[in-house]
């Protein structure tokens, strides 16, 4: 029987085989290894300076927004400068040893080193403004960030994780004034709702799944 391939397109098969295998394995040890540097799930992340959610929104009252000034604008929420931390601290706890960190940060013109706790590899894209438009609210995928003296990871973010969202967001959208409500709980009509809100917000269900929305 004559020979289906000739000697170079076997080769090419062969090359192309073992590159797809190399960026595959590639692929699986990047993800590992951005899974092991994030925070363990539900293991409070201390900072320096300490930092806690709760006192300064449950308790001082701060929106995420007075912080996190790019959430509602850009795919990074962003990191709030020293400058926006001593709008209070320039008067409120001055010259307390545990704000030290603080002043010298805005003395030497030096950004504090938050470590983050949340966050994806870099083959995946998140946006957050766009999900903030759509009626995803912060506790959603923080959990109660009001309640953290110190902040953790409630959720896994991994991508059985947000497809669960991504498939059935009905059940997960809200009225845009309360995405900043971190007391926020879905109603009992639930569903009815987020099928109101899916018309509303202009969503196709249909392209929530699409691989190019998060690895482009």
């Amino acid at each position: 029987m004559a020979q289906v391939f000739r000697p170079e397109q076997i080769f090419a098969l062969k090359f192309g085989a073992a590159v797809l295998l190399i960026v595959s394995v590639a692929g699986i040890v990047v993800w590992r290894t951005m899974i092991a540097e994030s925070p363990a799930l539900n293991a409070p992340v201390a900072q320096i300076p300490p930092f806690s959610h709760k006192h300064h929104i449950s308790d001082v009252g701060l929106d995420c927004r007075f912080c996190h000034a790019s959430v509602e604008t850009a795919a990074f929420a962003g990191i709030p400068p020293t400058s926006t931390c001593m709008t209070c601290h320039s008067q409120l706890f001055k010259g307390q040893p545990m704000l030290a960190p603080l002043a010298a940060s805005l003395r030497e013109h030096r950004p504090l080193n938050w470590i983050r706790v949340h966050r994806v590899p870099d083959f995946v894209y998140f946006n957050h403004s766009i999900h903030i438009s759509k009626g995803i609210g912060c506790s959603t995928c923080h959990g109660r960030v009001d309640q953290m003296p110190l902040m953790w990871r409630t959720q896994s973010l991994e991508m059985s994780w947000c497809l669960d969202c991504h498939r059935a967001p009905e059940n997960y959208l809200r009225p845009r004034a309360e995405v900043f409500d971190m007391t926020w709980q879905p109603p009992a009509d639930q569903l009815q709702q987020g099928r109101a809100l899916l018309a509303a917000y202009q969503i196709d269900r249909r392209r929530l799944t699409d691989c190019s929305n998060c690895h482009r």
